[in-house]
């Protein structure tokens, strides 16, 4: 191959398309930012700093990078953008220099039952197409080892309309690879009809117990009592074979109640419907808690929890069928697909050995391909999306990253901040957002956001290099270099709860004593087991009555739930408002009767223009304040309900701690609020605005009045600004100080060194952990170095 020769010797003078370094943010008003303007380099590391709340994810996601994609949104048709969403222009004047960002946020993965970590990436479909080409016996296409698909056939008469219409017999097959039983689910659920209905009761009588259905409902119960097929004043187990067939069985048919044409189907296929195909952590608490009494989840007895057909199963390439493969742990497929040596399919190989091989490198080799992809944590669902980007060819692109190392002990952050730096070597831009100051030790270019969170936040206070920041004098930069002091002194337990042979997951007939009575932190590598022995064991020990779990799950909501609403401080503020005005307390919810008619209790009006971004603008009949004019003539304190709902919860808890609006109820509510750091969150504020940090904040406010003796909290430093972890360690000695055992999974070496006992796994992930490797004082982990967490916790603390 031949090279053209360069004849240039010295540089030439700088081309004026390389003057476009900068990403240049002028104006930015989006959530509480206040008029920021911001000039970020380009194809360097800029990490972005600053308390919860400070205005970072306004800034970095919803002006820079959601600004970009909307542009590269509109350089499609308008048939493609139909199909697309199209979020508004955000609150700013100008931004320039702007590349294609891509985002890798901390959303979970969606819980469909059908989704798994091979599913989400590529590597199940180049499984499929391995196995295709290379399983003997041969099966079918690669359609024909996917759990997803079911097998078809068809045949009969097709009328083909080309010149002169004729009708063609045609016949028509598919392989697909789905399990027939479980329908590619891998369980099979068995619903106990006890908790669906009352046996010795009638229809007439309201056998049903199932939340929701009420005597009057033409689409439930009356579709049952009137359709003709059951006879309404008979009990249920008086019930005929053919009664019982169609009451439990019967497929959809066609009824008329009251001369409305219904449809009637069997109570078993309806609750499947109805309950089972949902997501079930999306569902409110009561219809959860029936769903956990009222059916059982086994593995399925055909395809043994793997999901697919007999003949997928029979497939093999080396021994090996591809739902063993799935089933391995990824560091050993890896292994395994380097062993393959087939010249056909090379290319295939290389691919999926490059897929594998990022797993490992990124630090989840110890994930299968088969694990759900509901049950990851954000830290590792953000991970499996950044597998997709390792190998890109892709240069001079904008990544943005939110707390990439959350859920990283400190071995794995190093591994975790070369990958970063990586990314930015190969020419992009990297924006991150970031507390640790392991992840801030890499920055090129740092900006520092606050001073405070809220409206005492939004204002750019430093921007610089990692020096200048220390220097600044900022929050951030004078607990930059914070470190916590090893407890010198360590509470007595209480009592003891005894863990004997755990063996969920990964874990190998796991035996510890965990300190009741004191603050105790599981630690260890991320995949050594934590969650599997925590969450997996405490419940059954302790019952789960007993247990009060807070974990890394997202907060469901619209924008019309607020803290107010989640936490259920409205509640006594309306009765409060009722009471003073005697009139009804559904009058005080913009969700009920006191709506603003025009908008329904929301506050803007969304106009939606198709292809073209919709647009919000406030109500103008009650100018975004959500309520009727006349709710807001009634008055507390001299307060209507809209300006009780724009105060913030310290300025709350003055008002309802005294005086005419003294409210006990929520002044309670109001003191936890403040007790985990949200004193600056306005009462009415979107919880889709808040950030990951305040939404696991506000779950353990709301928690917190729980009569469990034992909280269980799940990395509850995950968003947290540094100086804000001393405050978390101060309300975790309030709990334990008043009785209560707090058992957290962390990896932050401030919370280890403020532990009373430190439980530390591994010594390794996946198959390589699973075992205590230490359990102690942190002195003595320290004092030791005998784990990789004691090394690191040794080189924190300084000694």
């Amino acid at each position: 191959m031949s090279m053209a020769t360069r004849t240039d010797t010295q540089s030439p003078a700088l081309h004026v398309a390389d003057s476009h370094d900068l990403i240049r943010v002028h104006g930015a008003r989006e959530n509480n930012l206040k008029d920021v303007s911001v000039e970020i380099p380009k194809r360097r590391l800029t990490v972005f700093t600053g308390v919860s709340g400070s205005g970072k994810s306004s800034l970095v996601f919803d002006t820079i990078a959601a600004e970009s994609q909307r542009m590269i949104n509109e350089t499609y048709s308008a048939f493609v953008q139909g199909f697309m969403p199209t979020p508004a222009r955000p609150a700013v004047d100008v931004l320039d220099g702007l590349t294609t960002a891509i985002i890798v946020d901390q959303q979970r993965m969606g819980a469909d039952p059908r989704s798994t970590v091979g599913t989400a990436t590529d590597a199940n479909a180049m499984l499929r197409i391995l196995f295709s080409r290379l399983g003997k016996p041969h099966i079918g296409p690669p359609s024909a080892y996917a759990f997803n698909v079911p097998s078809v056939r068809a045949s009969g008469a097709i009328t083909v309309e080309r010149g002169a219409k004729k009708a063609v017999k045609a016949t028509f097959n598919r392989t697909g690879g789905m399990c027939t039983r479980c329908e590619g689910r891998g369980t099979v659920s068995d619903i106990d009809l006890t908790q669906l209905y009352d046996d010795s009761k009638s229809l007439a009588e309201g056998a049903f117990t199932i939340p929701g259905w009420k005597s009057d409902s033409f689409w439930t119960v009356r579709v049952y009592a009137e359709s003709g097929l059951l006879d309404p004043d008979k009990p249920i187990r008086k019930y005929t074979k053919k009664e019982m067939q169609d009451f439990l069985h019967r497929e959809p048919t066609k009824v008329k109640v009251e001369g409305v044409n219904l449809t009637y189907e069997g109570l078993i296929p309806k609750i499947q419907k109805s309950f089972l195909s949902k997501d079930k952590e999306a569902m409110q608490p009561h219809i959860r808690a029936f769903v956990e009494r009222a059916v059982t989840f086994t593995t399925c007895p055909e395809c043994d929890g793997t999901r697919l057909s007999e003949g997928a199963r029979s497939s093999k390439i080396e021994r090996i069928g591809i739902a063993d493969a799935c089933a391995m742990q990824i560091s050993d497929l890896a292994e395994w697909v380097r062993g393959l040596k087939e010249p056909s399919v090379a290319p295939l190989l290389a691919a999926l050995q490059h897929t594998l091989d990022s797993f490992v490198e990124i630090g989840l080799g110890y994930l299968s391909l088969e694990r759900p992809a509901g049950t990851l944590s954000g830290g590792e669902a953000q991970r499996v999306k950044m597998i997709r980007h390792l190998g890109s060819s892709l240069t001079d692109v904008t990544y943005v990253f939110d707390e990439p190392t959350i859920g990283l002990h400190p071995h794995d952050i190093q591994r975790m901040n070369g990958l970063l730096l990586r990314l930015r070597d190969k020419g992009n831009t990297v924006l991150v957002v970031e507390h640790k100051p392991e992840a801030i030790a890499i920055a090129d270019h740092v900006v520092d956001l606050g001073p405070g969170a809220g409206t005492g936040g939004g204002t750019v206070c430093f921007e610089g290099t990692l020096e200048g920041l220390r220097a600044s004098g900022t929050v951030t930069g004078r607990h930059l270099d914070d470190r916590a002091a090893v407890k010198e002194t360590v509470r007595k337990p209480t009592g003891t709860l005894e863990i004997r042979g755990a063996t969920a997951n990964n874990l190998q007939n796991v035996d510890v004593d965990i300190p009741l009575g004191a603050l105790v932190v599981v630690t260890g590598v991320a995949g050594s087991g934590k969650s599997s022995l925590v969450h997996g064991s405490l419940p059954r020990q302790m019952g789960a009555e007993n247990v009060v779990s807070i974990d890394q799950g997202a907060i469901r909501g619209s924008r019309r739930s607020n803290p107010a609403t989640y936490t259920g401080l409205l509640d006594p503020i309306r009765k409060a408002f009722a009471k003073a005005n005697g009139v009804k307390p559904a009058l005080f919810s913009a969700n009920s009767e006191g709506a603003c008619p025009t908008c329904n209790g929301a506050g803007v009006i969304y106009t939606d223009l198709a292809m073209m971004a919709g647009v919000s603008s406030p109500c103008e009949e009650c100018e975004g304040k959500r309520f009727q004019a006349s709710v807001l003539e009634y008055h507390l304190a001299g307060r209507d309900i809209s300006e009780v709902l724009a105060m913030s919860v310290t300025e709350a808890e003055e008002f309802f701690g005294a005086g005419e609006a003294h409210t006990p109820a929520a002044h309670k509510i109001l003191e936890r609020l403040a007790d985990v750091g949200l004193g600056y969150l306005t009462l009415g504020q979107p919880l889709t605005t808040l950030s990951g940090g305040e939404r696991q904040r506000l779950k353990l406010a709301t928690h917190m009045a729980g009569k469990g003796g034992v909280y269980v909290l799940d990395e509850p430093t995950t968003g947290l600004h540094l100086a804000d972890v001393e405050h978390l360690l101060g309300l975790l000695d309030r709990l334990v100080d008043s009785g209560k055992s707090v058992i957290v999974i962390e990896h932050h070496q401030a919370v280890m060194a403020h532990a009373d006992w430190i439980v530390d796994l591994g010594p390794g992930a996946g198959h390589d952990g699973g075992r205590i490797v230490f359990e102690g004082t942190p002195a003595d982990l320290v004092a030791a170095r005998s784990t990789l967490t004691g090394e690191h916790l040794a080189a924190y603390v300084g000694t």
